[in-house]
């Protein structure tokens, strides 16, 4: 069942994503944990906040993990770290509770302009930027001039397809996320035979990484 705050986070997730944020009260989320809405009170401030713990999962477990796959993986190979940032993202959005992740692309969300959210979008921003980086660095192996900002942008978006996957009823599997892993590759200017390496050499790194880190066991704690 978890804790109360977490069936607080799973009810108001199932009610965000199926009614709409704005839509959805605090006394629904209540009345679905079955708890008062006073005590609802007792763990979040209200929906905004509640809203911003939710937006966290799908960025936070990959944001929190950037340095480590970048100290996993030898300067040379930076389209291997590249990889393994990709599919470590795939993974957080694919297993993340009621597909959350589509609530940042609800346009009551979108113009929401609270602390809370604009807390998320940093995170995300900064995640956007790992991207970039290790992008750019790719493409400029490749003969491939896209700006690191733009780029960075296009291979969250190719990620975050995760999310459209999702919302039309389609499993993400191990298949489907090489292929969201080597389509990134390919914006930066890789063949299939080096997306193919690079996603094998990054499949290897996921155990050490998993003993790096605190992803492993979040992502283990995750129902979807």
């Amino acid at each position: 069942m978890g804790t109360p705050r977490e069936q607080v986070l799973e009810a108001a997730a199932r009610l965000f994503t199926s009614k709409g944020f704005a839509a959805t009260s605090t006394r629904e989320i209540a009345e679905a944990v079955g708890i008062r809405q006073a005590s609802l009170y007792y763990h979040f401030a209200g929906k905004d906040e509640i809203l911003a713990a939710l937006l966290a999962t799908t960025v936070r477990p990959t944001q929190m993990v950037v340095e480590e796959i970048v100290g996993l993986v030898p300067p040379e190979r930076v389209e291997t770290a590249l990889c393994l940032l990709a599919l470590v993202d795939i993974d957080t959005l694919a297993r993340v509770p009621n597909n959350v992740g589509v609530l940042y692309r609800l346009p009551d969300v979108v113009s929401a302009t609270n602390l809370d959210y604009a807390s998320f979008r940093q995170a995300h921003g900064e995640l956007v930027e790992a991207y970039a980086d290790l992008g750019s660095r790719v493409a400029a192996q490749h003969g491939v001039t896209t700006s690191p900002p733009a780029l960075g942008s296009m291979l969250i978006q190719q990620v975050e397809g995760v999310i459209t996957q999702r919302a039309e009823g389609n499993e993400v599997d191990s298949d489907h996320a090489k292929e969201i892993a080597a389509g990134s590759l390919h914006l930066c200017g890789c063949t299939q035979a080096e997306a193919d390496e690079a996603i094998d050499r990054a499949a290897a790194l996921r155990s050490d990484l998993v003993a790096l880190s605190a992803w492993g066991s979040q992502q283990s704690q995750r129902v979807v």
